[in-house]
């Protein structure tokens, strides 16, 4: 199922734009996007691997956005975690999607790039967080932006609509047909690392957790119980007026993000 486009780059003789489907550990088709961006200028520049939030994927305007922000500060990879987009498989909303953040980071390493940073939104943030944590050392810096701290949280509105998707058999059927996102009828099983449990064993690789205030799915006291897990290991952001995740990161909040990743990837 391998499907790939290359363009060599005629100055720099690093690979042009790149699109292909990793195959993940457990035998998953992950659809992944490699752009050389700033890092066709700067050989030295890390690579940026963006992991989305739910129900996003790397066509996403939001996603697209971002990752084009950050390839102002290195080579970037998107990719559409199982259950989204093209990619295959079914979405474990968290669990699984460890196997497919640890194929696009191994496949970004394989540009050449030294360094290797991973910014995750949401879902896609309590990912990073929980890879860092278990698979050390395959990422120099780690951002997690508008991450839960804990599972089964339902605080909010929008996290009990989210409950109602993932768990009810008509949720999954609004997923599938409504938000191109096949999820998984099975309940965890074993519960997996909370992001809370994953932060103290990220050390000593650097750490930033991005929240904002009105976020309307997780509340303050999620990025504050992750940065008090990290022992003061964690740099943490509370941003003023920031709803959740992607869709309410402006371009100078993911400016300021990809100049954090280059410095603290080194």
């Amino acid at each position: 199922m391998a499907r790939s486009t290359v363009r060599p780059d005629d100055e720099t003789g690093r690979p042009g734009p790149v699109r292909t489907y990793l195959r993940t550990a457990d035998g998953v088709p992950v659809e992944a996007v490699y752009d050389p961006g700033a890092a066709v200028y700067d050989p030295d520049a890390p690579v940026l691997v963006v992991a989305h939030g739910f129900t996003g994927d790397v066509d996403r305007p939001h996603v697209r956005r971002v990752a084009a922000g950050l390839a102002r500060y290195g080579a970037v990879v998107a990719f559409s975690f199982r259950g989204h987009g093209r990619s295959g498989g079914r979405s474990t909303v968290g669990d699984k999607e460890v196997l497919d953040l640890a194929a696009a980071v191994a496949w970004a390493r394989g540009f050449g790039h030294g360094r290797v940073a991973a910014v995750g939104f949401s879902m896609g943030a309590s990912v990073v967080l929980r890879h860092a944590a278990l698979c050390p050392g395959t990422a120099d810096a780690v951002v997690a932006v508008s991450s839960p701290a804990r599972w089964y949280y339902r605080g909010t509105a929008p996290m009990r609509r989210l409950h109602w998707l993932v768990t009810r058999p008509e949720g999954r059927l609004v997923g599938r047909y409504g938000l191109r996102t096949r999820i998984h009828h099975r309940d965890w099983d074993p519960v997996p690392l909370s992001p809370a449990e994953a932060v103290p064993l990220i050390a000593p690789t650097p750490l930033l957790i991005v929240h904002g205030d009105r976020d309307g799915y997780f509340p303050l006291d999620h990025p504050r119980m992750l940065a008090d897990a990290s022992g003061g290991h964690a740099e943490l952001w509370l941003e003023p007026g920031m709803g959740h995740a992607e869709h309410a990161a402006d371009d100078a909040l993911v400016d300021r993000i990809g100049d954090w990743a280059a410095r603290r990837s080194g």
